[in-house]
């Protein structure tokens, strides 16, 4: 017998390990950096202390409460596109779905001479009618949601035009202030508070609320583990049982409810809506999502990473008007931030991936 095995302490299994070697740890940097809102976080922290530096105007508590209003118009509706592409799809008409909804309550109101609450509760069906519809044609035909939610973009900016005009003879929405049922859904959906001089928009404290609903259904939920594994690999989460077409009509559903809720609130904030009004945005949607750590290829982000994103575009659309500069510049920054985001996520994907044997 070898001096080794006269060695081993007495019980020990024959030919054991003396420690497990195939553990698999991972370091807290890794953690950290495998976080899908880690580089939106950073890149959120340095651009705020860049327009603190630049834009004195930008350090008052009212312009900080003005881009989180800002934030949240666009935040809300990133909420949903955020889940919708962690399930592995795109809409395209989101954007044009807010004023859809808009013109929806107000044209159907006016035109039958209705309360204005039966006009919203009546968008709303109409809007889910049209998340439905996007999210059955894609499960059904298996063309891309990129085509067929581009089909539903042309459709409704096209009606949204037409309507308007053969309902008021305008290319914008009658104005609504003196209908019934005008006061209570202002107050509802376009809202304000004081705070000490400062005024917060009811759409901030709703976009707080509709992040932490988004966070807690993906995280916490069988649900959340659905989206995740649908737009990870939908075939494979077929096979061990994820509902897969509801899931992701679901996705699609939630979108228009939240592309309904800005309507709401951007049609009672202003009383009057312009019938071209939102083309364009369901971009904005997207790269906020991609900013919060959102890959495009489906099946990794978070609702925190989605809202940081948003926040990183309140902050840069105000700071440059507070910094004074041409606010044209905007678009080139929105492009920017899109490339580099999606290095970025990448990179951290693979991070996130990483092991460390010991």
């Amino acid at each position: 017998m070898s001096q080794e095995l006269k060695e081993a302490p007495a019980g020990a299994p024959s030919g054991a390990p003396s420690e497990a070697s195939n553990r698999v740890t991972l370091s807290w940097s890794h953690r950290l950096l495998g976080r899908p809102e880690f580089g939106a976080a950073v890149a959120a922290i340095v651009i705020l202390v860049f327009f603190l530096v630049i834009a004195p105007s930008f350090r008052a508590m009212d312009s900080i409460f003005t881009v989180l209003y800002q934030s949240s118009t666009i935040g809300i509706v990133a909420v949903a596109v955020g889940m919708l592409m962690i399930g592995g799809e795109f809409d395209l008409s989101a954007g044009v779905i807010v004023t859809s909804a808009g013109l929806f309550n107000a044209l159907f109101s006016y035109y039958l001479g209705i309360n204005l609450v039966i006009g919203a509760i009546s968008s709303l069906v109409f809007c889910l009618a049209v998340g439905f519809l996007n999210g059955y044609l894609v499960m059904r035909t298996g063309i891309p949601s990129f085509l067929i939610t581009l089909g539903s973009f042309f459709v409704l900016q096209g009606a949204n035009l037409g309507v308007t005009k053969l309902v008021s003879g305008a290319v914008s929405s009658p104005d609504i202030s003196k209908m019934d049922g005008y006061d209570f859904m202002s107050a509802v959906f376009a809202g304000s508070f004081q705070v000490s001089s400062v005024t917060v928009w009811n759409t901030v404290i709703f976009w707080i609320v509709f992040v932490a609903i988004s966070g807690w259904v993906l995280q916490r939920t069988r649900v959340g583990n659905w989206i995740y594994a649908v737009g990870g690999n939908a075939a494979s989460a077929r096979a061990v049982g994820v509902p897969v077409t509801r899931v992701k009509i679901g996705l699609f559903m939630t979108v228009s409810f939240l592309g309904w809720f800005v309507g709401m609130h951007t049609l009672y904030r202003f009383n009057t809506l312009q019938a071209g009004n939102g083309v364009g945005n369901e971009f904005l949607y997207i790269i906020a999502a991609v900013v919060g750590g959102t890959l495009m290829t489906g099946g990794y982000g978070n609702a925190i990473g989605v809202a940081i994103g948003a926040f990183i575009f309140g902050m840069t659309s105000l700071g440059i008007v507070f910094a004074g500069w041409d606010p044209n510049w905007f678009r080139t920054f929105l492009g920017v931030m899109l490339v580099l985001a999606v290095l970025v996520n990448l990179w951290v994907k693979k991070l996130s991936t990483a092991r460390k044997v010991g």
